[in-house]
């Protein structure tokens, strides 16, 4: 059988996603210790994330790693390894970058329920769109394993363009309802304001780096699926989201000064559409007792001044 083959857009492609793969997991290894040096005191579950995040990253470059090895050193100039089964590291790579993405995800999607309010309809949309993902994904993945050559990836052009169209759709989702909800906690306060812009500003350039990244790997794919120039966007995709969720949780520091190391209360000022000035006494802690961070546990009339700033801090707290 004869193997269309062009080393620039197979081999090299791969080895081009692994160097750019490589550059995003320093880059996450550098936010990992930046984030167990300034925050020692965070909580456990954050700490636990960010370690698993970081473990499977580690996990999926080592996949990745073994997989153009085989490809590129073990089969140097053996052209007909393309016409063999696709090598098992280079499929299981896709079930832990999923993961990745999943993980990531569902944080961002409780972000939305806190600023929502607890908004169940936008949520369960977004959770709906996510283990969709993953549900595809893995079906991709079982029958990735069952191709009986590399060339014949293009066979599964429809499952897999349906995994990246999820991907495509959650990304734009979170990031119009985390733009939609923030819109709505503006006080008209210039530091408050300030705080709930960059919060914005944010959620787009995150939310829109992933989802053109996945659209460019669904593009590709569908038009060269017979090369593996999607292979190296995809190899980069899960390093961006593992990237995104440290820079969220590293910048709480810069928004706030500091990051959700202990439940304190504070009093947050809720300026009514009628002009009058309240305090609320609320938990910082915006998963405590399931509240939203905008929903006070405790409501008192104060007619003393109070500083906006606070309320800034406590955005940046329930980011």
């Amino acid at each position: 059988m004869a193997v269309n083959f062009n080393k620039d857009n197979t081999f090299g492609a791969a080895f081009a996603g692994f160097a750019a793969s490589s550059l995003c997991l320093g880059v996450l290894c550098m936010q990992s210790y930046s984030y167990f040096k300034r925050y020692p005191l965070d909580k456990t579950f954050y700490k636990l994330l960010v370690a698993g995040v970081l473990l499977l990253e580690l996990a999926d470059q080592a996949l990745i790693s073994h997989a153009v090895y085989t490809y590129t050193v073990s089969n140097w100039g053996v052209l007909t390894i393309l016409l063999k089964p696709p090598v098992w590291s280079l499929v299981l790579q896709i079930t832990l970058g999923v993961a990745t993405g999943t993980i990531v995800k569902v944080n961002f999607a409780m972000r939305v329920w806190r600023f929502s309010k607890q908004n169940i309809y936008v949520t369960a949309c977004i959770l709906l769109l996510v283990f969709g993902e993953v549900g595809v994904a893995c079906v991709y993945t079982v029958r990735g394993f069952r191709l009986k050559s590399l060339q014949d990836l293009g066979s599964m052009k429809t499952i897999g363009s349906l995994s990246l169209g999820l991907g495509v759709a959650t990304d734009v989702v979170i990031a119009v309802s985390l733009c939609y909800f923030l819109r709505s906690l503006r006080t008209g306060h210039r530091q408050d304001d300030s705080m709930v812009n960059a919060l914005i500003v944010y959620a787009l350039s995150t939310g829109g780096i992933t989802a053109a990244i996945s659209l460019t790997t669904l593009i590709l794919y569908n038009f060269m699926p017979n090369n593996f120039i999607f292979m190296a966007f995809y190899f980069v995709l899960s390093k961006v989201y593992a990237n995104s969720f440290l820079a969220a949780l590293n910048t709480r520091r810069v928004s706030r000064g500091r990051g959700t190391e202990d439940a304190q209360t504070t009093t947050v000022p809720t300026f009514l559409m009628v002009g009058k000035v309240t305090q609320r006494t609320v938990h910082l802690d915006p998963e405590y007792a399931g509240e939203s961070p905008i929903s006070p546990s405790k409501t008192s009339e104060n007619k003393s001044p109070v500083s906006p700033s606070t309320s800034g801090h406590h955005y940046a707290e329930a980011w």
